[in-house]
């Protein structure tokens, strides 16, 4: 089946969410397939979740972006220094035309549900839907930002944001600020507030466990083995760095060098000038900068009643175990841009062999 233009409120193989790194390796092998699919992305425009990184988040500063697959190298000469928001979105952008992936955006999908035939009905927030004979879910986690509760949250009377909000250290001169998270974020954020904030505390949840060396294909392999351990348990996958430290990378540096990563443990509230740490010390504050990561995306999957006892969404493979029509890619152990990449193939050829053998009494279109 020769796969045709994009197809609103039809019956498809394969309905893809998101259209980031997961989502575009998944189109593209589900078209070498053959499959009949749409991707249904809720950005307005190409790019994932790097179309909404500050533009201080330069090319140079990113900590690795792994080639689209069938694709030319990401990052020509000259590029370093622009924006990686601009260049992954227009190689996104390109990646989409150039390989002909039906991508509808904006289009926010609110439920994926079973209909009484086997099929599953994708809806969106405007009232469109699709059927589909399986699903492939690749939302990431951008919108899902984590915030935190500490008490006195509403009695600090300076300024909170998520680091997912942060554009830049501009807004923040002249300002006390604390950053709470032990991540790569955290550092970015650090390493340019410090050049303009009156006073910069950085506070973590726990020490942070700095990583020394090159990060090895054996790293690689350990971390990956964790992470799909736990999803296969059913419990939900833990951040990046939590498994495997924060790096030595440039923007780590760059923040050592300035003086702004000596953490002090996390503080026990909010005050209204700032938090209160357990010793009974305050650290007065004007803005509070959450770099505390986030969760997956996975609300409009509630219907489907996915989630184990443990919270999280047992995997075998990019399958989930309770609803083999149900693909997660960029979930758990291929929530990087090189896992995205193998787990696009491997959702891909699942579906294939599902479909083949789960004949449906609706064709798709």
């Amino acid at each position: 089946m020769v796969p045709g233009p994009p197809l609103v409120d039809a019956v498809v193989d394969v309905v893809v969410i998101g259209a980031g790194q997961a989502g575009l390796s998944t189109a593209y092998h589900l078209r070498r397939l053959g499959l009949s699919f749409v991707v249904l992305d809720g950005s307005p425009v190409a790019g994932g979740a790097w179309a909404s990184r500050p533009p201080t988040l330069t090319m140079a500063k990113v900590h690795g972006v792994f080639d689209l697959p069938g694709a030319h190298r990401l990052l020509g000469s000259g590029e370093s220094s622009l924006p990686a928001s601009e260049v992954v979105g227009r190689y996104y952008a390109d990646y989409e035309r150039r390989f002909a992936l039906p991508v509808l955006r904006p289009v926010r999908v609110t439920s994926v549900s079973s209909l009484p035939d086997g099929l599953l009905s994708v809806v969106a927030v405007d009232g469109r839907s699709w059927t589909a004979r399986a699903v492939a879910n690749a939302t990431g986690t951008w919108t899902r930002p984590h915030w935190p509760f500490y008490p006195g949250a509403s009695e600090f009377q300076g300024r909170q944001l998520h680091s997912s909000q942060y554009r830049g250290p501009a807004s923040f001169a002249g300002q006390r600020v604390v950053v709470v998270g032990g991540g790569h974020s955290a550092a970015h954020v650090l390493s340019e507030v410090a050049d303009v904030a009156a006073s910069v505390t950085w506070v973590t949840r726990r020490p942070p466990e700095f990583r020394g060396g090159d990060f090895t294909q054996a790293d690689g392999r350990a971390v990956i083995a964790d992470v799909d351990a736990r999803v296969r348990a059913g419990l939900p996958p833990l951040s990046v760095v939590a498994v495997t430290g924060l790096g030595y990378t440039s923007v780590v540096r760059e923040a050592m060098e300035k003086g702004v990563l000596k953490p002090r443990p996390m503080f026990t509230r909010l005050v209204p000038s700032g938090v209160e740490f357990a010793d009974g010390t305050v650290q007065d504050a004007d803005v509070i900068i959450w770099a505390t990561g986030f969760r997956a995306a996975l609300g409009h999957l509630a219907p489907l009643h996915l989630r184990e006892p443990g919270g999280g969404v047992r995997m075998s493979g990019t399958r989930v175990a309770r609803d083999p029509r149900v693909h997660l890619v960029g979930y758990g152990p291929s929530a990087s841009t090189v896992g995205a990449n193998r787990a696009g193939r491997d959702a891909a050829l699942e579906i294939k062999d599902l479909l083949e053998h789960s004949p449906s009494d609706v064709t798709a279109a």
